[in-house]
């Protein structure tokens, strides 16, 4: 689903609670109060604030390599 700068002013202004996945950093950072972040490894990560801030605490309990993206390895299969 691709926002639009009005969707986001629309979602600013809903009293409500709204569960938002996506990718589009500006839209998260601008958006978001509170992150529930799956960082791999089957560890899930609760955050209050917002996008910029969630990866500023991601980088002081990981380290530097934790916000740059890599490929996902996947176990084998098996029977």
């Amino acid at each position: 689903m691709f926002l639009r700068k009005p969707d986001a002013e629309a979602l600013e202004d809903f009293a409500g609670c709204a569960v938002i996945i996506s990718h589009d950093r500006w839209f998260l950072d601008r958006i978001a109060t509170h992150i529930l972040a799956f960082e791999g490894d089957s560890h899930v990560e609760w955050f209050e604030g917002n996008f910029q801030d969630y990866e500023k605490d991601k980088m002081r309990r990981l380290g530097q390599d934790s916000v740059i993206p890599h490929r996902l390895k996947y176990k084998k299969f098996s029977r």
